[in-house]
């Protein structure tokens, strides 16, 4: 083979239309995530991007929306305990999973139901 994946550039969720600022409230005020300019071309169909070293996640609007209750992106999180407790004094309660032996992971949910995947950094 001559070819092969080296990195995932991003994760793309859904979003509802005109909810820019619940999303930037979670992603960057919650998560800590930068919010990232769109170019212009991608800007008008609305939606925000945000990043973290190379960690990008960009959320499209869905008309109708339909938020991923099983497909999710994974985080790596140094600081996991303190992102845990700031996500329940915000008011999203966390969904600690201990099936796989070894690793401290976690689900919450974004504002628009999307899951997400929280885990410890080794």
């Amino acid at each position: 083979m001559t070819f092969w994946i080296t990195a995932i550039d991003h994760v793309q969720l859904a979003m509802p239309v005109g909810a820019e600022q619940r999303a930037v409230d979670f992603y960057a005020g919650i998560l800590g995530l930068v919010l990232e300019p769109k170019p212009t071309s991608l800007g008008l169909r609305g939606g925000c991007w945000f990043r973290s070293g190379n960690v990008e996640i960009h959320l499209g609007v869905e008309d109708p929306f339909t938020p991923a209750k099983k497909a999710h992106p994974a985080l790596r999180v140094a600081g996991y305990s303190e992102l845990i407790a700031a996500l329940e004094v915000a008011g999203y309660p966390v969904r600690v999973n201990d099936e796989i032996p070894g690793v401290l992971r976690c689900h919450v949910d974004d504002p628009f139901g999307n899951r997400i995947e929280l885990i410890a950094q080794p």
